[in-house]
């Protein structure tokens, strides 16, 4: 098997599954990264483990591919507006530390996460401060060709000179002014029209500041993604992915202000590529939203980073997925299971491509279709996960095939499934763990503290409570009764 099934994806430029047909030998790949000022939580790393199951597949179809993930940290304003403080100066200011410092800090948490989460390290992460005086040309050169106008607030493009402005998101011109987070700007001709420079206002100095043809300021937001992939990747590319937020805004804007400025009357990018919010409770999280639980909470709470990979890789990538205790307790579960069964098969073939993996039986030559037709289909992870578990119980394939097969579901998943020691998936027991004892013993405790309680004997009810806790058992009182799991 060398060639496999055609790799296919949604587009979200016009709602589509499409064939990938790469433009070039080297296929370029722009992935938006983080704002560092502050710890990235787990919604962000979504974003970042689906590009990295996106460069996973290409390697495996045998695409070379050429990423770039930008790092903004200059530009960024609270609340994504076009005025307002930066999100880096109100991060300094309340830390007590530098831009610089805050940039640096929170930067390496993010490398942090992407290294224990097992991301590919992309070719190149630019900083936004480094390509400021490329922006100023960039808008300059848009304000030449008579995209812009020019407001005390800053340098602005008129989107109204764009007659496909918003295809992205497919909303015409009144619903995107209602869907856009944009905010009341004095002069402003459209809600929809957006800052490409952020003038200084009078008396009030920026930390971060540079000199323009319209005054001390900052870029625009959107400006730097725009700048940073043309310059690393050339002026078009194949694929742009990012969170489902981006489709509606900033996307939109990217490709408005790239077409302007390359003036070729192509297409700018010709896939894009985005996932689905990770909900905490009935809200997407967010880092404004406070309180969103970091890749740090779960390694302390003694899960382990794979497991939240797998946990992610459990969904599709263009689905809402629901972060709760016992579906990352079931992730933990699954994973330590996986392992135990795959670590006599050890050590694992380096297999990172289709055309590598040579199965020596029927059996596992028709599993590794299997997994090829799901990486195929719009990045199916779910799908792979289940070729992988259905091959480790058929006794038809045989050990060297099980190997192959492993080697080559992980090099889609990235979990780690070559080198995972059991042990470091012990810190923490799923209630799927639980023998049948076990669990009826808890339900027993459960009730009896749910008695006592009744009968206001808070004594005894706290004597069970301690009981409970001393298992590792966290009961949670609720209007329809209580509920419980393993710590």
């Amino acid at each position: 098997m060398t060639n496999g099934h055609q790799l296919r994806l949604y587009n979200s430029l016009g709602r589509r599954v499409e064939d990938f047909i790469p433009s070039g030998d080297v296929t370029g790949m722009y992935s938006c990264g983080p704002t560092v000022y502050a710890y990235p939580h787990l919604g962000n790393m979504r974003a970042y483990v689906f590009a990295d199951t996106v460069r996973r597949a290409l390697r495996w179809k045998g695409i070379r591919v050429r990423h770039v993930v930008n790092i903004t940290d200059v530009g960024h304003a609270v609340s994504d507006a076009d005025t307002g403080e930066d999100k880096m100066e109100v991060a300094a200011a309340r830390e007590r530390r530098s831009v610089l410092e805050i940039a640096e800090f929170y930067t390496r948490a993010f490398f942090d996460d992407l290294a224990a989460l097992n991301i590919l390290p992309a070719d190149e992460y630019p900083r936004a401060s480094a390509y400021v005086p490329q922006m100023i040309e960039f808008a300059a050169t848009l304000q030449a060709r008579g995209y812009t106008y020019q407001l005390p607030s800053g340098l602005y493009f008129d989107t109204a000179k764009d007659s496909r402005y918003g295809e992205l998101a497919q909303l015409h011109a009144e619903g995107q002014r209602e869907a856009a987070r944009v905010e009341q700007v004095e002069g402003r001709r459209r809600k929809t029209d957006f800052a490409l420079w952020r003038t200084e206002e009078p008396g009030r100095r920026r930390v971060l500041r540079w000199d323009s043809p319209w005054g001390w300021g900052t870029p625009g937001w959107h400006l730097e993604c725009s700048v940073m992939s043309i310059a690393l990747l050339g002026p078009h590319f194949d694929i742009h992915t990012g969170g489902i937020d981006h489709r509606e805004l900033h996307h939109v804007n990217e490709i408005a202000q790239s077409e302007a400025f390359l003036a070729d009357g192509q297409p700018w990018v010709r896939y894009w590529l985005h996932n689905e919010f990770l909900q905490l409770g009935a809200a997407k999280m967010a880092k404004s939203a406070g309180g969103a639980p970091r890749l740090a909470d779960l390694t302390e709470a003694g899960y382990h980073p794979a497991a939240f990979r797998l946990f992610l890789l459990g969904g599709h990538y263009r689905s809402q997925l629901d972060f709760t205790p016992a579906a990352i307790d079931a992730a933990q579960a699954t994973l330590r299971r996986l392992v135990a069964r795959i670590q006599p098969l050890r050590p694992l073939p380096p297999i990172e491509s289709l055309a590598a993996a040579t199965p020596d039986d029927p059996a596992a030559t028709a599993a590794l279709d299997l997994i090829d037709a799901a990486i195929s289909a719009d990045f199916n992870t779910p799908k792979i996960l289940a070729a992988l578990q259905d091959a480790l119980r058929d006794p038809a394939i045989t050990v060297a095939g099980q190997r192959t097969l492993v080697a080559a579901a992980d090099a889609l998943l990235g979990l780690g499934l070559a080198i995972l020691d059991p042990a470091e998936l012990a810190g923490r027991r799923a209630v799927e763990d639980l023998t049948e004892a076990e669990g009826h013993a808890i339900e027993q405790l459960v009730a009896a503290r749910t008695q006592a309680r009744k009968e206001r004997d808070w004594p005894r009810a706290d004597q069970i409570r301690a009981e409970l806790d001393a298992r590792g058992i966290q009961v949670t009182d609720t209007p329809e009764g209580p509920t419980w799991q393993l710590r």
